[in-house]
């Protein structure tokens, strides 16, 4: 009686486990897919759907050990070397047949606001419009005969990047902190808390050996000792 309950559930952790695993290779994949996107210009069109459907089934849903070629993918399935980890109890891949279980959507291109608004507009960073790149990766691993409720899950994993990309003209780091700065308070709410760090914060006593907060306090040109060739 006690291996009819527990022998499901020694059979679906690690079945848990991949999809958690799945879903972590397919945020990679949206990410490499925004940052695709935001890559163009006389020399390099923008890829379609379908060029980076292949790319991320070839780079980041195949093995580590696989080759990255410059060359366009192949969607067959002898093309990509099938990651042993993404295997059920029975050893049937969750990917089979990768070309209809990944695929990649692209936004259309507008000139409207973009979609990441808390972040652009007068009240955000200021980001024009038409710097918004974005990208979505489907992951559609196939259900698990024999063991419910693995059999008829039907499981679509979808992870969504943003990425806004324009560099303001900005003359250098003082000018970036500058402009995160003064940003308006749904990107950078600094000043409510200064103003209560300023105020509130200074009559409170300071904990033992420990220095009086400086909110706000923006130190763009220093580097942490491990980004040093020399260290510190």
């Amino acid at each position: 009686m006690l291996a009819l309950v527990l022998m499901p559930l020694f059979l679906s952790l690690p079945l848990l486990g991949k999809y958690l695993d799945l879903a972590h290779a397919a945020e990679q994949a949206a990410r490499y897919v925004a940052f695709e996107t935001s890559i163009v210009g006389p020399a390099r069109r923008s890829p379609t759907a379908e060029v980076l459907a292949a790319q991320v089934r070839e780079r980041i849903f195949s093995t580590s050990t696989a080759p990255i070629l410059s060359r366009s993918a192949s969607d067959s399935t002898s093309a990509h070397s099938a990651n042993p980890l993404w295997t059920d109890h029975r050893g049937a891949h969750l990917l089979a047949e990768p070309a209809s279980r990944i695929g990649v959507h692209l936004a259309a291109r507008s000139n409207a606001a973009p979609a990441s608004a808390l972040l652009a507009g007068p009240l955000g960073l200021d980001l024009p419009a038409g710097t918004e790149h974005t990208g979505t990766v489907r992951v559609s691993p196939q259900d698990v005969p024999g063991l419910a409720p693995f059999d008829t899950l039907g499981l679509s994993i979808r992870r969504h990047q943003v990425l806004l990309g324009h560099n303001w003209s900005a003359a250098g780091s003082a000018d970036y902190a500058r402009r995160i700065e003064h940003a308006g308070p749904l990107a950078y709410p600094i000043q409510p808390l200064a103003l209560i760090g300023n105020t509130v914060g200074r009559t409170l006593p300071p904990l033992v050996l420990d220095e009086a907060i400086e909110v706000g306090r923006v130190e763009a040109e220093i580097l942490p000792c491990d980004r040093l060739a020399q260290g510190c």
